[in-house]
């Protein structure tokens, strides 16, 4: 059985910093891409940051500069490092696992709640 399980969410004030980690239980975590994506009240689930499983990230144009997606194969961990939040950086987060293979199944934490305000 796999799971993820998101933390790190919060309330934080704008030019703030929060580190999300999602966890994955299973064997699948090396073979997998790792993803965060967002959803915010009233629109589309959108993608922030992939992390390939040999490391190769990419990232939404929103938060270049901004976010860092890291994972960490011996902890079957990856984890979102957001800097310089922005109040339309408030969101669910989601933590994803993609085998990238459209035969296999795809997975999905439960979410965690981002919120930057003063």
């Amino acid at each position: 059985q796999v799971q993820l399980v998101e933390s790190g969410g919060g309330l934080v004030q704008p030019g703030g910093s929060l580190r999300l980690s999602c966890v994955v239980s299973g064997s699948i975590f090396s073979l997998y891409a790792m993803g965060w994506y967002r959803q915010a009240p009233g629109k589309q689930r959108e993608t922030v940051a992939r992390v390939a499983p040999g490391g190769t990230t990419t990232y939404a144009d929103s938060v270049k500069g901004r976010f860092t997606i890291s994972r960490d194969n011996a902890k079957n961990t990856v984890y979102l490092q957001m800097n310089s939040l922005k109040p339309e950086d408030t969101a669910v987060y989601y933590c994803n696992a993609d085998p990238m293979d459209l035969r296999k199944k795809a997975y999905w934490g439960q979410g965690t709640q981002v919120t930057v305000s003063s």
